[in-house]
């Protein structure tokens, strides 16, 4: 009688490990102050330097990348896609005005393809130390029969800390403030079931640079402006976009009016709605239209935050303001 093992069952450990090894090797260059374990441990320990802190808040948030995954396995390219899944929640504890302190990440797949995963982590690994994460640790699970052969998901975990009274929540926005919008590097990791419901798979491939552009990451120009500028307000312009991400932070009495001429739309998303058909308010609820991050700040301080956030590397536009209103956006 033939011996059965994990192995002929479709889980390789051996494989698992290896990965370890690349693993461990791209956390230690995103290590920073307040790490105090090893990739391999059964929890990842830190410990944060609170001593200038005095009423630290920890920020969180978790995340995946979505259906992006399925043009990655159609293209064949996965280094870019562990940068969207670092973004998705650094982008969103950055909307409270924290600072990152640590990541982890989940891994699955049907089998265990070293190379692809490699790519996957060394694009956590590389968003992590952009971002001003530690990344401390992640599980990478093999599953026979959960996927389609070449296929994974992933997951991430961040963990931020700040300030309390410096906690960004929108509550001091006033009337006249202006909203200023952080360019996108493309759809980020939001819409593309529309967007693969639209393309045919010749267009996806034909495209696929400027869909698989990684999710752009905020957290430096933001950061670096934060120590110079009053932020009122902070959206990540992920799923729901204009309509359902701005009003999350409007205080009650007031709207933001959203100027959509006051910056281009890279031509990509054009060409989305215009094969698809998809009118106005449908596709500035589903894609960010070139605009990944909004900013609310006082009228007076818009053309510095605009030079500040450029001298730090992200561009940006002063595309809208701050009116009476039932905490609504409109597009006009």
């Amino acid at each position: 009688m033939k011996r059965v093992t994990y192995k002929t069952a479709g889980v390789d450990i051996d494989k698992a490990n290896a990965l370890v090894k690349d693993y461990k090797r791209f956390a230690k260059s995103t290590a920073i102050k307040g790490v105090i374990s090893d990739i391999g441990s059964f929890g990842g320990l830190f410990r944060p330097d609170i001593k200038r802190l005095k009423d630290p808040i920890l920020v969180s948030s978790t995340d995946g990348v979505g259906t992006k995954l399925k043009l990655a396995f159609l293209a064949d390219k996965h280094d870019t896609v562990g940068i969207d899944l670092v973004a998705m929640s650094a982008n969103d504890i950055l909307c409270s005005g924290a600072r990152g302190l640590f990541f982890l990440d989940y891994i699955s797949t049907g089998k265990i393809k070293g190379s692809v995963l490699k790519d996957v982590v060394s694009g956590i690994a590389k968003a992590c130390k952009e971002s001003g994460y530690a990344l401390i640790g992640g599980e990478t699970a093999e599953m026979p029969g959960m996927y389609k052969d070449g296929e994974y998901d992933l997951a991430g975990f961040g963990v931020g800390i700040a300030e309390r009274a410096e906690i960004i929540d929108g509550k001091n926005i006033r009337l006249g403030d202006v909203v200023i919008g952080l360019e996108s590097s493309g759809p980020h990791s939001n819409g593309y079931s529309l967007i693969r419901k639209i393309l045919t798979e010749k267009e996806l491939k034909k495209h696929s640079k400027e869909l698989l552009a990684p999710t752009r990451l905020y957290a430096k120009p933001v950061l670096a402006l934060k120590k110079r500028v009053n932020i009122k307000g902070i959206a990540n312009i992920t799923g729901g976009a204009f309509y359902d991400k701005i009003p999350r932070i409007i205080p009650k009495g007031l709207a933001i009016e959203i100027d959509k001429y006051s910056w281009r739309v890279p031509p990509i998303f054009s060409f989305i709605q215009t094969k698809g058909n998809v009118d106005d308010r449908e596709i500035y609820r589903i894609l960010n239209m070139g605009i990944g991050m909004i900013l609310a700040v006082s009228k007076s301080d818009a053309k510095r935050a605009v030079s500040i956030l450029g001298d730090n590397g992200a561009k940006s536009h002063v595309i809208g303001r701050v009116v009476k209103g039932n905490r609504e956006v409109t597009i006009l």
